[in-house]
């Protein structure tokens, strides 16, 4: 697992591999030796500011692991790709990466994304950034991440999803990692824009974050759509599932929404007619209530 930003990433990665391996692991010695794997060698963390650095290594500290690497490093300057402690001669074999990189580089910080593919040889990678990245900003950028790298699904997120913070609009970008994107390819374009939270910016309030709108089952679906496909679709509707394609050769194609559908149906024909009598009725009655108040001048 590679990264560079916050240290919640590193503890949130930490957390979710810790909890796999207890749902696929029965012994608890096993188990253990596990965890302790996991944290001596299966994450890697990248962040650049001292300050931060030294707050990421406090946080990992106080979350009971002393030993992951975190490195005080510029990711797209400093890092060959090394462990940073213990194994220095020996490349991290990273297979997945969740990434938050800073809107303001190059690219919307799809510059971060495409080092950090460069770093691995195969696996899933999962992003968010702003989504004007898969729109236009990002464009050179976005080409040479396909020729290496498959899209597998973009992902629209609610626009308060930083509220507090920041209000742009962003999108979850997930790839398949080693495999250049084909123009067949199916990419799932999901509109998640209700993820059924609804959030406030109170700063006094007790809880800022509420399920609404059974935010875990949506949450749950998402994955399994971008897994499974059209077959997962339950709580969603066709409206915000939309299964298509993009220009490998473009790079400003990567948010799209499901096509409306604007041929005028039986339906639409009944109503128009419905609407024509209706006035053609008005217009006669009107006429007739003027030409009887005529006569009776």
């Amino acid at each position: 697992m590679t990264r560079e930003g916050s240290a919640g990433l590193l503890v949130a990665a930490m957390n979710e591999m810790i909890i796999d391996a207890k749902e696929k692991i029965t012994s608890p010695l096993e188990l253990e030796q596990k965890q302790l794997k996991i944290k001596a060698e299966q994450l890697l963390g990248l962040e650049v500011l001292s300050n931060i650095y030294m707050l990421a290594i406090l946080n990992m500290i106080l979350m009971g692991d002393g030993s992951s690497n975190i490195l005080n490093k510029d990711s797209l300057l400093d890092f060959d790709g090394k462990y940073g402690f213990g194994k220095t001669d020996e490349k991290f074999p990273a297979t997945a990466f969740v990434l938050n990189p800073p809107y303001s580089a190059e690219g919307n910080g799809m510059i971060f994304v495409e080092k950090a593919l460069s770093m691995m040889n195969k696996g899933y990678a999962a992003i968010i950034i702003q989504n004007s990245a898969g729109s236009g900003k990002a464009k050179e950028i976005n080409k040479r991440i396909l020729s290496h790298n498959t899209l597998l699904a973009s992902i629209k997120m609610p626009i308060d999803l930083f509220v507090g913070k920041s209000s742009v609009q962003t999108n979850i970008y997930v790839f398949r990692v080693g495999e250049a994107h084909q123009k067949d390819e199916i990419v799932k374009f999901i509109d998640f824009s209700n993820d059924g939270y609804t959030r406030t910016n109170r700063k006094k309030a007790s809880v800022n974050l509420r399920d609404t709108d059974r935010a875990k089952e949506r949450y749950e679906e998402l994955v399994n759509l971008v897994r499974f496909g059209k077959s997962k679709l339950n709580i969603f509707t066709e409206k915000e599932y939309y299964e298509g394609h993009i220009d490998p050769d473009n790079g400003s194609d990567w948010n799209q929404s499901a096509p409306i559908d604007t041929r005028p149906n039986l339906n639409d024909f009944k109503k128009t007619v419905a609407d024509y009598l209706s006035w053609e009725v008005s217009n006669l009655l009107k006429n007739t209530d003027e030409e009887s108040e005529s006569l009776k001048k």
